[in-house]
Parts: C-alpha cells; structure tokens; sequence
C-alpha cells in the first residue's frame, strides 16, 4: 500500500546546527541489486540562482524487501557561509537515476533529471520543493461547521484560476461578485503544478501540489477555507486517464527499459495510467484522499471518463468514484448529522461525453457533464432559429433523455439509500469557443465574437437558471466574454483567455450581469425552479415564432413558476394556462418597474396572455 507519509519530503526545524530532511520515493522494480543508485540533490531557494552556490548531492538507501521498493534518505542540511544551507525556508530538490556499469566502476545517468511524484510542494518546472516548518505557521481552519450544499442547490462557475485573476488570492478577491451570480460552488480547472509556460493542465505532472505561482499550499487552502466561509462549496478538476511524458513513473521507466508500475502505452493525450496495475490504482485513490482531508475539497470533477469508464463494476473511473464515496463518508462535511440512513453530499462529475447518462446510472456519480444545452445553443444563435427540442428535451425532462434521478449508494452503516444524480448544464465551457460568438463574429485577424449582440444571449441564460439540472457557467460569460477557441491543435490548450474583467462595467456587460445576478438570486431563492418537476407548453409555444413557455413547479411546497422565452428579434404574445389559483408576479424585471407585472389567476380564469420582449424572458412566480 502506498503510505503518504514514507514519501515525499519532510523537514524538521531548523535549529543551530542546521535542518534536516527526510526524503522517500516508490521505484518499484528498480533495486540496489541491478545496480541502480537513487540520488537527491538539495538547494535552498534563496540560492538557487547564485553561480557560486551549488547543490549538495545525497544518496538515497533502498530498503530490501520494502512495499513498492521504497529509497529514502534522511538529510542533515549544516551551516554553510556565504549560503543559505541549514538555515529555515524553502528547499528545491530534485532526483537522479544512475546504475553501475557491469565489470568497471563507472556509474552511467539513467535518468538525468526527475521530479519527485509525492512532491507535495513544488517550484518551477521540475522541481520539487519541501519548507521547514517553522517558516509559516500550520494552517487554522476556520470551517469545522461546513457542510457540502445538496446537489440540487448548486449553482457551479467553472475558472482557470490564472486566467480568472492570477492566483488564488485574486480567486479569494472575487468571492462576493460570485455569490452575486448565485454561484455556490467553484470548479476549478487543473490546479496541480504546471510546467512555466502557460497551458490548461491536462498534462498532469504533479498529483498531490498546488501549483506555487497561484500560491501553493497556503493560498490553496485560504481560498477553500474562504470559499466555505461565504458558503461556496469548491471542487478540482483532476486528470487520471494521461500524464505528462516528464511525468517520473513514465519518464524513468522509459530510460530504463523496465515495465512502468503505473503507465501503459502512449495514447492521443499523452502516456495513459494502466489501472490493471495495482500501484497505479493506489497512487489515484491516495491523490484522492489527499484533497479531501488535507485541503478540504468537496469533490471532483472527473476529465476524459470516456477512456476510463470499463463498466459498472470496472476498475477504473467506476472504481475510483465507489472509493472516494466510501472514503467521503468519514468526512462529517458530507452529511447533514453523521448519522445511519444519509447518503454522502461528495460531488463527483464525469466528463463522458459519449454515454453520460449510463455512466452516471452505473457509477457512483453524482453529476456529469454532458453537452446537450450547449450544442443546441449554439445551433440556434447561428442560424436564429429555435429547435422544436430545446425545451422538453434539454431544457427540462433530463429523464426524457435518459438521466436517472436518483442512484442507489450506501450510508455510513453500508446500508442501501437513494442519492439525487442529475447533469450539469451548461452554455459554455474551457472546451468551446463562446457562446456570443456563434452569434457574430468581429471581422478581425483574430476572432472574436461580437459583444454588441450580447442582448441574443439573455434567453439562454434564463433557460440555463430555470432549468432541470445543474446549472454551471463558465467565467466571463456573464458579461458576454468574447473568445474564439482555435479548432484543434496546441493553441488550444496553451492560449491563454484571460477574464476581461473591463467588459464588466462596458454597455454591453452591465445588463448582461444584472440579469445573471438576478436569475441568481431567483434560483437559489425559489425552490420551483430546482426541483425536478416541469412541463412543457408545446400545444402554446410557437416555434416559428421563437416564443416558448414552461412551468416549473415544487409539488411539496405548491411554488409554482412559468418560464416565457422569446428568442426573435420583436415582442411576441403568448397565451398559456396557469395552472392553480392566486397571483402570480413577474420577478426578472420587477424591481425596475414601477408597480408590480402580476397576473391573477382565478377558477373562472385561468387563460392568460403574456407579450415578451425581443430576446428576453419573463420569470412569473407564485409562491
């Protein structure tokens, strides 16, 4: 079994006669006997660009008859003059292979450079880094009465935390304009170390570090620790199907000409992890359990489910889902009281967009991505049109389409219990060019759509808020962010989109985010529009005329509210039955009015007709 706390490193304080460190690292298959020989080179980071200060070279041991075929050192660091050594601060190491060569004393390099794969701290590019204790005092966590939000009531906003304001910290800085969107979950793409250069981090190198430019260990935790102060749950976009090709337990094992314990062949994203092998499996589950217990994350987002999905019982994703449940419920944030008879709150999401309904049924998921909203929207800002589907097949009935409601996991006594499953939706992600830019693009050398047609998005966002599902935006689309993602290609994944956080105070992106912040403050105020109860209006609606009508209902509480989409470019009329006595009030523009928009609905007359400006929306709620 892999033991978090036999690898890595760690140091002790520093005292007078300078720091120590323990370094350990798994090598299965590569042993002192073959000749091999494991060495750590140690440089303070005070250092590390001076000529003259070079680092101190260690050999590391190799335990016979060790777990994994464990090597570790334990490093006595003393005063150096005219260095940094032995004093308090970061430390930069790195790790080296050599092996003897047969009959002579050479030592031949294996291995010139690795980093180390339980690094829990880095710097830049391949180097691991460990901080004497002392230099920062252990984190206080302050949210001991935190519990992770119900599936149903979740609002999501998807950020790379570079481009959405450079580091943790600015993340932190925009909490409040978050929760004005009604946002209570962050989803954060990739935030393990990075090489220097900019990409998305879908070639994962570190498993179990905060990226150190975004501000590592301590600004990670800050922003969770925030996050669930303002009552924001945060979830990490994690990548177990590929790595990095400097990744150790492909780069090594590729030098050596050994079978890597971890990496099979190489696949169109990068060295895939091979999950028929036992070490692998527990390397995913302990990067798991890492960020549940040492950084309090509320679940995960799943990348490339497709590749990885081997059934219901398989031994990859359906695995790693069923351990880190089971694993969740021991966590007291992931139930209401602990007790027998609740299932755990852990958000776990699946990107598959090929069979998402199946493998949100079969595993244990709670949500999944899946492109429906999305690809319709498009469809229908290019060519101005509504498809007849929209509404009843992506809108609303998820289960019309195929989506359970509910999975059957167990509680904390291993009994049987239903668990609330249901899709993401969305209207843009990282993966696609903007949703405004489907609308009109700007005719320039590069592409952008054009913000002065940000008025055709208001229907889709009211659709988004007030639909079955949940819902998740994606950073700046709130106030029309215009990028247009190349097609194919690196420029993908290393062009970086940076939040224009100007477009905010713009004539286009104030109107935009007062109705975003507005269908917020709805969704997480009215529980109809959560619910899994709708219906569609198809006999009222008139496609040909871009105006449509639904109703979304909360049964228990009798709360009751239609939903009026008009996505042509003129006012439409619409006459549709409300379904039970008493008044109704229209909510998306009621404080700007200057008295009330209320229908009252009484048994002799329950027919009323609603005229709905040119791509907007109406929101009529009675309570």
């Amino acid at each position: 079994m892999i033991n978090l706390r036999e690898v890595g490193a760690y140091a002790r304080p520093a005292n007078q006669d300078g720091v120590d460190i323990t370094f350990g690292i798994y090598l299965p298959g590569i042993t002192a006997q073959d000749g091999y020989e494991v060495h750590v080179q140690v440089l303070h980071k005070a250092d590390h660009f001076y000529e003259s200060v070079l680092p101190r070279d260690f050999t590391l041991q190799y335990k016979e008859g060790s777990t994994n075929d464990r090597w570790h050192a334990d490093v006595h660091l003393s005063l150096e003059e005219g260095t940094h050594f032995g004093l308090s601060g970061t430390y930069l190491y790195r790790y080296q292979l050599l092996q003897s060569e047969p009959d002579t004393d050479q030592k031949r390099i294996v291995t010139r450079w690795f980093t180390d794969p339980f690094a829990l701290a880095t710097d830049i590019g391949l180097l691991s880094s460990v901080v004497t204790p002392e230099s920062f005092p252990p984190f206080e966590w302050t949210d001991e009465e935190w519990k992770t939000p119900e599936l149903a009531d979740l609002v999501v906003y998807e950020l790379n935390v570079e481009e959405f304001n450079s580091n943790f910290g600015g993340v932190v800085e925009r909490i409040p304009y978050l929760k004005s969107l009604g946002v209570n979950c962050l989803e954060l793409m990739p935030i393990t170390s990075l090489k220097l250069n900019f990409n998305w981090g879908y070639e994962p190198l570190h498993y179990f570090a905060p990226y150190e430019r975004w501000g590592g260990i301590q600004g990670l935790k800050q922003l969770v620790d925030a996050c669930h102060s303002e009552g924001i749950a945060v979830i990490l976009d994690v990548v177990y199907q590929h790595v990095d090709p400097s990744f150790p337990y492909n780069l090594i094992y590729k030098d050596t000409g050994l079978e890597s314990p971890m990496i099979g062949g190489d696949g169109p994203f990068g060295p895939e992890i091979d999950f028929s092998k036992d070490f692998a499996r527990e390397y995913i589950q302990a990067a798991n359990c890492h960020w549940l217990h040492e950084y309090h994350i509320d679940g995960f987002r799943y990348d490339e489910v497709t590749d990885l999905y081997d059934g219901p019982m398989g031994i990859q994703y359906a695995q790693i889902a069923y351990n880190t449940y089971n694993e969740s419920l021991k966590i007291a944030r992931f139930t209401p009281t602990g007790k027998a008879g609740e299932y755990s709150r852990l958000i776990q999401c699946t990107e598959a967009q090929n069979r998402p309904q199946e493998i949100l049924k079969d595993t244990f998921s709670t949500s999944t991505w899946q492109d429906s909203l999305r690809c319709m929207a498009e469809g229908m800002a290019e060519t101005g049109t509504v498809d007849e589907h929209f509404v009843h097949n992506v809108v609303l009935d998820q289960n019309y389409t195929g989506y359970p409601y509910t999975k059957t996991v167990q509680d904390i006594e291993g009994q049987p219990v239903d668990m609330p499953v249901m899709p993401f939706q969305y209207l843009e992600n990282h993966d696609n060019s903007q949703l405004i830019s489907h609308v009109a693009i700007l005719p320039d050398d590069v592409p952008f759509g054009d913000r002065s047609q940000f008025y055709k998005l208001q229907p889709f966002a009211i659709a988004l808020y007030t639909s079955e599902g949940t819902p998740m935006l994606w950073q700046g689309q709130e106030f029309a962010q215009n990028y247009v993602l190349p097609a194919k290609g690196r420029a993908r994944v290393c062009y970086q989109r940076n939040v224009n956080w100007e477009y905010f105070y713009d004539e286009y992106g104030t109107p935009l985010v007062q109705l975003y912040r507005t269908l917020g403050f709805l969704r997480r105020n009215y529980v109809a529009l959560r619910s899994r109860e709708s219906f569609y209006y198809s006999a009222e609606s008139r496609i040909e005329d871009k105006i449509v009508a639904y109703r979304r209902h909360h049964c228990e509480s009798g709360q009751v509210a239609l939903v009026f989409l008009n996505f042509s470019d003129e006012p439409q009329k619409i006459s549709v039955p409300f379904p039970l006595t008493g008044t109704y009030r229209e909510m998306i523009d009621q404080t700007k009015r200057p008295e009330p928009y209320e229908i009252t609905v009484s048994e002799e007359n329950q027919m009323f007709e609603v005229e709905v400006p040119g791509h907007y929306g109406f929101v009529f709620i009675k309570e």
